[in-house]
This record gives C-alpha cells, structure tokens and sequence, in this order.
C-alpha cells in the first residue's frame, strides 16, 4: 500500500472547510470580539491541519502518532470556541451548529487514522529499518580505543 499524503484525505478536507468558516466568520466581528473569540477559533482551527501536515511528514509512527494526537486536541478547543460564538450569538447556531457537526465528523476520521498507526505500529507491519553505522576513525583515535 503506497502512503496518500494528508492532504488528499476526506478528514483534511473537513476541517479545511471549518478553518475557512471560521475565518470568513470572525473577519465580520467587532474588535472585542475578534480579539477574545476570533483570534482564539482561528487559531485552533488553523493548528489542526498545521499539525497533521507536520505529523504526516514526520519519520517514525511515533512521531506522526504526536502530532496527529495534538490535532485532535485543536479540534476539540475548535468546537467549545465555536459554541462559544454560537452562545453569544457571533455566529448563526445553524451555521456554527453545522461547523461543530463536520468538526465530529472530521475527528472521527482522524480517531480512525490514530488506531490504523497505532494497530499497524503494534503489529510490526510500521517498522523503521535499523542502520549500523561503521565507526568514525577519528572518534577511535581522540577517545583511545
């Protein structure tokens, strides 16, 4: 099976389409808003994608594992900024409703990428190849051996 990079996946283009909401959303607040609620939404959106790129790119299982979990962290703080602006009627419940609903849905994706590594990492089919490095003839001579 050849690795599909992040980007090409249902749960990127997900929560790509909430990053893009929230932006187009918070770009019509008042300052006291955007500043307390906005900025923090966006930010949390952004960083979900941010940090499955940064894990999808990443070496080792573990590492991916990482940062796909850190993901899943933002999304979560995504929603309970999202209802936050839907309690204080920043946003319109449907519309803020229906980005919390794709947000579940994207993050259930991920759960499912999470236990494919982690179920592929524990059988040993994910599996870095060991490299013997010969020793650096310097080394020898400035340590003694």
């Amino acid at each position: 099976m050849s690795h599909q990079p992040i980007e090409q996946l249902d749960v990127f283009a997900l929560y790509e389409e909430v990053a893009s909401w929230a932006w187009d959303s918070v770009d019509g607040w008042d300052l006291f808003s955007k500043r307390t609620i906005g900025e923090q939404l966006v930010r949390a959106i952004d960083s979900v994608n941010a940090n499955l790129v940064e894990g999808d790119g990443r070496y080792t299982t573990n590492d991916s594992l990482r940062f796909f979990i850190i993901a899943r962290g933002s999304a979560r703080e995504s929603r309970l900024w999202i209802n936050r602006a839907i309690e204080r009627k920043l946003v319109d419940s449907s519309a803020g409703t229906a980005a919390v609903s794709k947000i579940e849905r994207a993050t259930k994706l991920l759960n499912q990428l999470i236990d494919f590594r982690r179920k592929a990492l524990q059988s040993g089919a994910v599996r870095e190849e060991r490299t013997h490095y010969e020793a650096d003839p310097l080394e020898s001579r400035v340590s003694g051996a």
